[in-house]
């Protein structure tokens, strides 16, 4: 039986920070890539991948907030769905049911940028085989793969704009987030305070500048992450004029 105690950094010592559950579970990261994108082609993976991927998606959000409320740990400054993994993950379902291309090219960088972010430095005070380690993996191992399934398999691909788009749409939930941070005394996408655990944030200086500091380092990946399609695009080029020669 799950616990009823409130103060989740009870329930760790230490750091889950590149543990041996850390590693295998970034191990099972890059296997599902791999899987992925080797039967990337095969007429069952539009049948069945989606569908296993938005299970992975809800069923990990649904199960999470059963949990909440069974245990008597809901708590509305810890657990609405305000992190910006939990608002890639709505938009990630979303965006399989409908497929639509301007979600797609939104959460290709604020999914991946984010969760991408989370497994390595994962905030998180529970070890395997905890209920809470199980949902933030699967949770965050499901979004990137819900972004690749649509570059892999639905062929979908972003623009130096989508650059642009996504910068946009991350300040404005920022905004809104921050709203919400002052109204529920939360701390949700950090913009109150600095996680407890070690992260990138870290050598970013202090509460407030590390926002500013951080919108820097997270267009730097926005480009890096647009970087090869970049290539791809000048590949294409370069050869539809040696084809011309």
């Amino acid at each position: 039986m799950f616990s009823t105690y409130t103060d989740p950094e009870a329930y760790m010592d230490g750091s889950l920070l590149f543990s041996a559950s850390h590693i295998i579970s970034l191990c099972v990261t890059l296997a599902l890539l791999l899987f992925l994108f080797l039967f990337r082609n095969k007429p069952w993976m539009k049948r069945v991948g989606r569908w296993l991927i938005i299970f992975g998606l809800a069923g990990s959000e649904i199960w999470l907030n059963y949990w909440y409320f069974s245990t008597n740990m809901w708590d509305i400054r810890y657990t609405l769905p305000f992190q910006l993994c939990s608002i890639s993950l709505y938009l990630c379902v979303w965006m399989l049911l409908m497929k639509q291309k301007w979600v797609f090219e939104v959460v290709y960088f604020l999914g991946v940028g984010g969760a991408l972010q989370a497994l390595l430095t994962p905030e998180l005070f529970y070890d395997f085989p905890h209920f809470r380690f199980l949902h933030f993996f699967i949770a965050h191992i499901s979004i990137i793969l819900a972004v690749f399934y649509m570059l892999w398999v639905e062929k979908f691909q972003v623009k130096f704009k989508s650059v642009w788009k996504a910068f946009g749409a991350l300040n404005v939930i920022a905004l809104v987030v921050f709203l919400v941070n002052r109204f529920t005394d939360g701390n949700y996408m950090f913009l109150a305070k600095k996680p407890t655990n070690a992260s990138l944030i870290d050598f970013l200086g202090p509460y407030p500048w590390y926002i500013l500091t951080l919108e820097l380092v997270v267009l730097i990946i926005f480009l890096l992450l647009y970087a090869p399609f970049l290539i791809k695009e000048k590949t294409k080029s370069k050869r539809r004029v040696n084809a011309k020669l």
